[in-house]
């Protein structure tokens, strides 16, 4: 049986990718490097930003510095924080997915972007009290494709009073993903994966449990009986 659903949030929720993209190349130019579109999407996509900027280093040839790392992750939140001050458009269908499904299930984000981040954009969108857990970079370790963002957000959902008397299993929580290393670290994680082709061809997205171009399309019928 679903019982909770957890979220990813750059892509997902809210239609940050661009924007972060644009300043992971200007990161990277920082230090002479280049980052295409195309790279971007196919490498960065589920990284947070510790990860994008060691995979910056390790794809250049050089061994991560972790003085500067931590300078340029900086240097990127404080530019990101100044764009999203007024908040940032929802993804299509996004705002009524939350709202619909928050009727029936506890909702959790999994991201690799900061607390403050997705908490001032959630509260943007009038989506914050639709959120029980937030998962964030601020909690773990490792970055996607690792699973451990899915499983801080795991534990602190089976620490829900509506949810405490009957231990929550992985095997009961959909994650939805819009990258293909998401899906991976989801899945590592023990859950079911919804994919969604907002950032990513659906070609690239089948090792996901299902794979829909947004919301709209999505079949809540069809999601619970994956659970049965």
């Amino acid at each position: 049986m679903l019982r909770a659903i957890i979220f990813d949030f750059d892509g997902i929720i809210v239609d940050t990718e661009p924007v972060i993209l644009k300043l992971t190349q200007e990161m990277a130019a920082l230090e002479g490097w280049s980052v295409s579109a195309d790279e971007y999407y196919r490498d960065y996509l589920a990284l947070d930003d510790r990860g994008i900027v060691e995979h910056l280093y390790t794809s250049h040839g050089r061994p991560v510095d972790i003085a500067r790392r931590d300078e340029l992750v900086a240097w990127k939140g404080e530019r990101y924080q100044q764009i999203i001050r007024d908040g940032m458009p929802p993804m299509p269908g996004a705002v009524e997915f939350v709202t619909e499904v928050a009727r029936h299930y506890p909702l959790a984000i999994a991201s690799g972007s900061l607390f403050a981040e997705i908490h001032h954009l959630l509260r943007q969108l009038g989506l914050r009290e639709k959120f029980s857990v937030l998962a964030t970079a601020d909690d773990c370790q490792r970055s996607k494709p690792d699973p451990e963002v899915y499983l801080q957000a795991l534990e602190r959902l089976r620490m829900l009073p509506n949810l405490r008397a009957q231990p929550l299993q992985a095997t009961e929580c959909l994650a939805i993903e819009d990258a293909p290393l998401g899906v991976v670290a989801a899945q590592a994680a023990g859950l079911k994966c919804l994919a969604l082709s907002h950032s990513r061809p659906a070609a690239e997205l089948q090792h996901a449990d299902v794979v829909a171009a947004q919301f709209a399309e999505v079949s809540l019928r069809e999601i619970r009986d994956m659970f049965r």
